[in-house]
């Protein structure tokens, strides 16, 4: 082998110490098919819903259910979803709520981590413990529901917010973040003049961009995703998100939303290719976001929970 291919073989491989044997190729055969099983058991599905809901009428009815190779394509039921109706409002709610409920949540927990992480902050020893014993003891079902109901949060949006506001696994990870910054450029400005809001604003928050992105896509997947706090703390269904609405399709076996009903009896639509689109629907937000925050993850979520 000559000089040069092996310097580019270096380049392009990573660092391997010398004490590991180059793997064989039936080891490396047998992760790499591995790897495409797994793929295709989570790309899989995905498709055949994404699928379902592009395929016409006639085409779900011949194959008698999800379709798995394309043979047609139409978005009739995505613009019968968004054209309004129960739907549309059930999106609306659940970008409201992850929006409103995120930035709610981040401010709340990045508050608490950064006073837990200074050492000499009032009763921080107390505080720490009080809430670490909430991770492990929790009053119940029955007595939060009171409690809200008690607060007259029954039939309003917040009730979809500040039973599940913080997370405290999301705090600690903040808190030793925060903890692992160097304390001389928090001393430094300090000594000249800045006060614990603007220390954080403008020292610890602009160092701590990988984490706080983590948490914040942790937040807002959880709202998206939320659908417990509505079932038992809205009774009107002119309220309910979007994952309700899905549940309400899916597992009740409920033919389409209001104002659909009469294009399934009729056959202009299928019942099954609307469930597949609100599905989709209910993808879309996470699978767009998810990208953006990944490379974040090694260094905001790993590091965060190591330090401290």
């Amino acid at each position: 082998m000559s000089l040069n291919t092996q310097l580019i073989r270096s380049l392009k491989a990573p660092p391997r110490p010398v004490w590991e044997e180059p793997p064989s190729k039936a080891g490396i055969t047998a992760k790499s098919g591995f790897l495409l099983l797994c793929c295709l058991a989570v790309l899989g599905p995905l498709w055949i819903v994404i699928v379902t809901s592009l395929s016409p009428k006639p085409v779900i009815d011949r194959v008698g259910g999800l379709v798995v190779i394309p043979q047609g394509i139409t978005f009739v039921n995505y613009t019968e979803l968004l054209g309004g109706g129960q739907v549309s409002r059930a999106i609306m709610v659940s970008v409201g709520v992850t929006l409103f409920g995120t930035l709610f949540s981040m401010a709340v927990s990045v508050l608490a981590a950064y006073g837990l992480s200074r050492s000499g902050s009032l009763g921080q020893r107390f505080f720490l413990m009080f809430i670490m014993a909430t991770m492990f003891f929790g009053a119940g079902l029955i007595p939060t529901y009171l409690l809200v109901q008690s607060l007259g949060l029954t039939d309003s949006y917040l009730s979809l917010v500040l039973p599940s506001a913080v997370s405290i696994f999301n705090i600690l990870v903040l808190r030793a973040f925060f903890m692992g910054i160097s304390p001389e450029l928090t001393e430094s400005a300090r000594i000249d003049g800045a006060s614990d809001l603007r220390i954080l604003l403008t020292i610890i928050m602009p160092l701590s961009r990988a984490v706080l992105a983590v948490i914040s896509l942790f937040y807002a997947v959880g709202y998206w995703s939320a659908w417990f706090n509505a079932s038992i703390y809205l009774t009107d269904q002119e309220m309910m998100p979007l994952q309700n609405v899905l549940i309400q399709l899916v597992q009740k076996n409920t033919e389409a939303p209001t104002g659909l009903q009469q294009a399934v009896r009729t056959g202009e639509l299928s019942a099954l290719g609307l469930q597949m689109a609100v599905m989709v629907l209910a993808l879309i937000p996470v699978a767009v976001a998810s990208p953006f925050v990944q490379r974040h993850f090694k260094k905001g979520m790993l590091t965060g929970a190591i330090k401290g």
